[in-house]
C-alpha cells in the first residue's frame, strides 16, 4: 500500500545516502549536494515551510543522538549528516533564519546534551551554530524564553570546551577541542544575539569571559604580549569574522573543520591568540554598562577560579581591557574596580584578592591610555574610605601601601586644570576630620589607628601632587644663583599648582603628639615646598617700576602678603616656632572661629580668639585669625572654606622660650631646619622678607638665665645650631661670602654638632613609623657648644649689604634691615597668613579703587561713582548727640573731631609690623570738611542720617545732595 509523504519528508531523506552505505560516507559525512540543492531552493521560496522542515530535523536528531550514545555507528553517521543539513539552510536562508531559530537551537542543545564527548560531532555542532550567530538578528533572544534558556546552555557547553582538561586527552586533542569552543565563542562575541538585549547580556558574558580569560590568566605576561602582537597582524582568522561590520548579504560564516591526521598540531600559542581575539573584540563592541558587566563577569570569573595569585597577568588583562574599550567608555573599569573593593569583607588579613584588585586598579590609573568621563573624586574618596576600614581592622596591614600608591596613581590622569587642587581638597578634609574627630572610634588602638590613618592620606596626598608631573624630575640642589629657586628640571605642567593655603586645616599636625605624624608632615612640606608650590611671581625677578611711582609699596606688599605662597609661609613660620616651644604636643585642640576682616579693610580693628589645650596639663592662649572668605570656587580654595580646627598647642607669644619642658625631641629640630632650608631655597625672597624675622624670634627664645638647667642649656644649643645652619643656607642661596664664612666659623668652633641624622625620605611612599631620637641624657659636669659668639644681628647686616638682595626685594640697605628686623610673633605670622581685602594695585597708582555696584543699586537717581568713592565715614547716633550739644563746635578745639580717616587714602607702610599693620597717612586727593558747629549742623546730621526734610520718597535722596552741597561750597 502506497504511504502518502509530505514534500518537505521526502526532500530531507534524500538527502541522505542508503542506509547501508552511511558508513562509507565517512570520514566527511556530507548529504547528497543534488538533493540537497532541492532542499534549499524549496524552503527558501517557501518561508512558510521552514518550521515543518526544522520540525523534521529536529525529530531526527533526537533518534539519532539517542541511538549513538547507544554506540550506534550509523545513527552518528547520520547525526553528522543531519547537522551538516542545518548549517545549509541557516547559510542559504539567512533572511528567514528566526523561523529556523527555534529548530536549530534545539537539535544544538540536544546534540551537546548528548554526544559532547564526540569531537566530530561537536565540531559539526560548532560550525551550525556559528553560522547561526553569524545571521541571526538576535531579537528572538530574551523574547523566546524556551529559545533562550537552550541558546544559554550552549553556550556553556562550548564555553566548558574551552578549558577542556583530562588525562585521557592527549595534547593534540585537548589543543583541538579547546579551538573548536573557541571558535563557537567567537561566533557569539561578534553576534548581535548578544548585544540585542541588554537584560540577556549579562548572562551571556558570564559563561563566555571565563572561557576566554582562562588561557590568559595561566600565560606568562611575555608570551602574552607576543601574542597579542600576533592577533593584531594576523586580522583574517579562520575563527574570526567580522559579521557584525558588513550587510547580511556579505557574511560570511566560519566553517569549522575536524582535525585530519597529518595536519599541522594545534599550539597552544593558536590556542592563546585564539582566546586573545575574541575577548578583545568583546570589549570593543561593548558600550559603558556593557563593559561594566564585562568587568564584573571577569572578577566573578576569578573568584571562581581562583587565580588571584596570578597578579601580574591580572594587570596585564585589565590594561588591555583599558585600551580595547571605546574611549569615551573606558571609565567603567576602574569603576567597577572599586565597586568590587568597597565589597570585599573587612579581614583582619589582607587577601589576595584585595591585593590583586588594588593592584589593577593601580595599573589602569598609571598607564598612558586616556580614560576621560572618569570621577576622580568619587574614586578618592572610596579609596580614602577603604584606607579607614582597613586602618580600623590591622592599623599595620600590608594593603594600606597599596591604597597609599593607588591615591597617588590618580594623579596620571589630569583632565582639567583644577583637578588635582580638587583631590587634594578632598584629602586635607578628610585629615582635618581625623584630626579633630577621629574615625577610629571603635578601634582599639585609636592613636595607633589614627596616626596610622593620617601617615597614609599624607603620602597619598603627596604621591597625587607629584604623579600628575611624572615626566620632570624633582630634584634639591642649592640654587644656581642668588635669585634661583627652581629645584625642577624638565617641562612645566599646565595644570593650576596646588595652593599653598590647602595646608591650614592641618598644619596642626607639625605638633601632633606622634612623632611619626610630625616626621611624614615636615617631611611631605618640604617635598611640596620644592616640587609645588605655586611660583606664579618667581622670586628674585625685579619689579616692574611704575611710571606714577609706588612700585616698591606694591611689590613689597606682595612678597609680605600678597598671594598664597606667602601666605603658607606666614602659617608654617608660626607652627614650626610653636613646634620649638610648646611644653606639651597634642593632637585634638580647637580653634574657635572669631571675627573675620571686616569689609572696610581696616586690618588694625580685627578681632581675636584665645586657643586652650583639649589635652595637656597646661592650656595656653593665643591668638588666632580666622580666613575670610574668598571668592573662588569652593573646591579650589581650600581657604575659602571656614577653618575648622587646629591641633597645635598654641604658647603665648610673649613668654616663649625653650625650657626643659619644651616636648620637642631632638629628631624635631632636624626637620625643623628641614623646612626652613626648603623655605630659604625655593622662595628666597619670600623666605628673606618672612623667615628672617622668625629666627630673630627663635633666637630670643634660646636664650636663657645662667641657673638653667643642663636639659634647657642642651635644647637651647641645638636651637641655635639650627639658627646657624639655616643662616647658611641664605648665605648661600644669596652668594653672600662674607655670611657663609662666619656661619661656616660659628659651626667649626663650637665643638660637636648635636643634630642627628634622620631616615631618608621617600615621597609619595608609606614608609614605616619614624621612631624619634630624644636628647641624650647628660649631667651637670656635661660639656656643650655655648654659642657665645651667635647674634642675628651680624648675620642681618652681612645679609643686608648683598646686592643681590636689595636688587631682588627692590630695597636699600637701611629698609632691608628695617624690614627683617620687625618684631615676629606667633599671633602675628597666623593673622599675616590669612588672605584680607587688598586693593595694592589702586592704592600705589594713587587711584581710588571703583566700587562694584549691583545693577539694582546703579539704577537710583543720583548716584554717582564719584560720590560713593569719596572717603566719608558713616554717620550714627554720636554724631547727632555731638551736633545737638556743640561738642563738635570750633569755639572748643579741644573737643573738635578731626576729618574722618579711611584706608582708601593710605599708602602701605614700608615698615611692616607682623602683629599691627598701621597705615602712613598721604595727602588725600579729596579735600574733607569738618564738622563744625553752627544753626544749620543739626539739619545737616538729620539729613545724613536720612530723616531731614527734603521732597522724594527715596532715603539716599536725602544725603547725596547735601555732600554734594557741602563740597561745592
Amino acid at each position: 500500500m502506497h504511504i502518502f509523504k509530505p514534500n518537505h519528508v521526502f526532500l530531507i531523506g534524500a538527502c541522505y545516502p542508503p542506509s547501508s552505505a552511511l558508513l562509507a560516507a565517512g570520514p566527511d559525512y556530507r548529504p547528497n549536494s543534488q538533493e540537497l540543492s532541492r532542499l534549499t531552493y524549496y524552503a527558501a521560496n517557501h518561508p512558510g515551510k521552514i518550521h515543518k522542515v526544522g520540525s523534521e530535523l529536529e525529530k531526527r536528531v533526537k533518534a539519532d543522538c539517542t541511538k549513538a550514545v547507544a554506540g550506534n555507528s550509523r545513527a552518528r553517521a547520520s547525526l553528522l549528516i543531519t547537522l551538516a543539513i542545518l548549517r545549509t539552510l541557516a547559510v542559504e536562508c539567512r533572511h528567514d533564519i528566526s523561523l529556523l531559530s527555534p529548530s536549530l537551537v534545539s537539535c544544538l542543545r540536544i546534540t551537546l546534551d548528548s554526544v559532547s564527548s564526540d569531537l566530530d560531532v561537536c565540531t559539526r555542532a560548532a560550525s551550525v551554530f556559528t553560522a547561526w550567530c553569524t545571521y541571526t538578528d538576535g531579537h528572538v533572544i530574551g523574547v523566546d524564553a524556551s529559545l533562550t534558556q537552550k541558546y544559554l546552555v550552549i553556550i556553556k557547553h562550548f564555553s566548558a570546551q574551552c578549558n577542556a582538561e583530562g588525562k585521557s586527552l592527549g595534547h593534540e586533542i585537548r589543543n583541538h577541542t579547546r579551538l573548536v569552543g573557541l571558535a563557537a565563542i567567537t561566533g557569539v562575541v561578534n553576534s548581535e544575539a548578544l548585544y540585542a538585549s541588554s537584560t540577556q547580556f549579562r548572562p551571556q558574558v558570564s559563561s563566555v569571559i571565563g572561557a576566554l580569560l582562562f588561557h590568559v590568566i595561566h600565560a606568562d605576561t611575555k608570551i602574552l604580549d607576543d601574542c597579542m602582537q600576533a592577533a593584531k597582524e594576523n586580522t583574517n582568522s579562520l575563527y574570526l569574522a567580522e559579521f557584525r561590520t558588513r550587510p547580511l548579504s556579505e557574511r560570511r560564516a566560519a566553517s569549522i573543520h575536524a582535525h585530519v591526521n597529518g595536519d599541522a598540531e594545534s599550539s597552544s600559542a593558536e590556542v592563546l591568540i585564539s582566546s586573545i581575539r575574541p575577548l578583545s573584540q568583546l570589549f570593543k563592541h561593548s558600550n559603558a554598562s556593557q563593559v561594566a558587566s564585562l568587568i564584573q563577569a571577569a572578577l566573578e570569573s576569578l573568584e571562581a577560579m581562583q587565580l588571584w595569585t596570578k597578579t601580574d597577568q591580572c594587570r596585564w588583562f585589565i590594561q588591555r581591557a583599558c585600551e580595547w574599550t571605546q574611549y569615551q567608555y573606558r571609565y567603567a573599569i576602574p569603576s567597577r574596580l572599586v565597586e568590587w573593593l568597597l565589597d570585599t569583607p573587612d579581614v583582619s588579613v589582607s587577601t589576595n584578592q584585595q591585593k590583586t584588585l588594588i593592584g589593577m586598579l593601580t595599573t589602569v590609573f598609571t598607564s598612558p591610555i586616556p580614560l576621560v568621563n572618569l570621577s576622580t573624586s568619587d574614586i578618592v574618596s572610596n579609596l580614602i574610605t577603604l584606607v579607614f576600614r582597613r586602618v580600623v581592622v590591622n592599623p599595620k596591614d600590608d594593603l594600606l601601601s597599596l591604597l597609599v600608591e593607588s591615591i597617588a596613581s590618580l594623579g596620571a590622569h589630569v583632565y582639567y586644570s583644577d583637578q588635582i587642587q580638587d583631590l587634594a581638597s578632598e584629602l586635607v578634609s578628610r585629615l582635618a576630620t581625623i584630626d579633630t574627630q577621629g574615625p577610629l572610634s571603635q578601634q582599639k588602638d585609636v592613636a595607633e589607628g589614627r596616626s596610622q590613618a593620617i601617615r597614609c592620606l599624607l603620602a597619598g596626598l603627596l604621591g597625587l601632587m607629584l604623579a600628575a608631573d611624572s615626566q620632570r624630575s624633582c630634584k634639591h640642589p642649592l640654587p644656581v644663583n642668588g635669585t634661583s629657586s627652581s629645584g625642577v628640571l624638565a617641562r612645566a605642567s599646565q595644570r593650576t599648582r596646588v595652593s599653598g593655603e590647602i595646608w591650614y586645616d592641618i598644619l596642626g599636625l607639625l605638633c601632633d603628639s606622634d612623632f611619626a605624624v610630625r616626621s611624614d608632615f615636615a617631611q611631605t612640606l618640604v617635598t611640596y615646598l620644592r616640587c609645588e608650590i605655586p611660583k606664579v611671581n618667581v622670586d628674585g625677578v625685579q619689579p616692574r617700576v611704575s611710571a606714577r611711582g609706588g612700585s616698591k609699596a606694591n611689590s613689597i606688599g606682595i612678597l609680605l602678603f600678597g598671594d598664597s605662597a606667602t601666605r603658607s609661609l606666614h602659617a608654617i613660620l608660626a607652627y614650626l616656632f610653636l613646634l620649638l616651644t610648646s611644653s606639651s604636643l597634642a593632637s585634638s585642640f580647637r580653634i574657635s572661629t572669631p571675627p573675620s576682616y571686616p569689609p572696610s579693610g581696616d586690618i588694625t580693628t580685627i578681632g581675636t580668639s584665645s586657643i586652650a589645650g583639649a589635652e595637656g596639663d597646661h592650656p595656653q592662649h593665643c591668638e588666632a585669625i580666622e580666613g575670610l572668605p574668598s571668592a573662588r570656587r569652593r573646591s579650589v580654595d581650600p581657604a575659602a572654606r571656614s577653618r575648622k580646627s587646629s591641633s597645635a598647642h598654641l604658647l603665648d607669644p610673649v613668654s616663649a622660650k625653650v625650657t626643659s619642658s619644651c616636648s620637642a625631641s631632638l629628631s624635631d629640630y632636624v626637620l625643623v631646619l628641614r623646612v626652613l632650608t626648603a623655605i630659604h631655597e625655593e622662595l628666597p625672597v619670600r623666605g628673606l622678607l618672612t623667615g628672617v624675622p622668625m629666627l630673630n624670634a627663635l633666637e630670643s627664645a634660646a636664650e636663657f638665665e645662667g641657673t638653667a638647667d643642663v636639659s634647657t642649656r642642651q635644647r637651647a644649643a641645638a636651637l641655635r645650631e639650627v639658627i646657624v645652619r639655616v643662616w647658611l643656607v641664605i648665605g648661600r642661596v644669596w652668594k653672600c661670602p662674607e655670611l657663609i664664612g662666619r656661619a661656616e666659623s660659628e659651626l667649626s668652633n663650637n665643638g660637636p654638632m648635636t643634630l642627628p641624622q634622620i631616615a631618608p625620605f621617600t615621597p609619595g611612599i608609606l614608609r614605616p613609623p619614624e621612631a624619634k631620637i630624644p636628647f641624650p641624657v647628660l649631667t651637670a659636669a656635661d660639656s656643650l657648644p655655648k654659642w657665645s659668639g651667635v647674634k642675628s644681628e651680624e648675620f642681618l647686616l652681612l645679609l643686608a649689604s648683598s646686592k643681590k638682595a636689595q636688587e631682588a626685594t627692590t630695597l636699600d640697605q637701611q629698609g632691608l634691615v628695617r624690614q627683617m628686623n620687625v618684631k615676629w610673633t606667633v599671633d602675628g605670622a597666623l593673622r599675616d597668613s590669612i588672605e584680607r581685602p587688598n586693593s595694592n594695585r589702586s592704592l600705589v597708582d594713587g587711584a581710588l579703587p571703583l566700587l562694584k555696584l549691583s545693577p539694582a543699586l546703579m539704577a537710583i537717581e543720583n548716584l554717582s561713582l564719584q560720590s560713593l568713592t569719596r572717603s566719608v565715614r558713616g554717620v550714627g547716633v554720636t554724631d547727632l548727640r555731638e551736633a545737638l550739644e556743640g561738642r563738635a563746635g570750633t569755639s572748643n578745639p579741644a573737643l573738635h573731631r578731626p576729618p574722618s580717616v579711611s584706608t582708601l587714602d593710605h599708602s602701605l607702610s614700608l615698615d611692616f609690623h607682623p602683629t599691627r599693620h598701621a597705615l602712613a597717612p598721604t595727602k588725600s586727593r579729596t579735600k574733607q570738611r569738618a564738622v563744625t558747629t553752627g544753626s544749620g549742623e543739626v539739619r545737616d546730621v538729620l539729613n545724613r542720617l536720612g530723616i531731614g526734610k527734603y521732597s522724594g520718597n527715596s532715603l539716599l535722596k536725602a544725603s547725596f545732595p547735601s555732600i554734594q552741597k557741602s563740597d561745592h561750597k
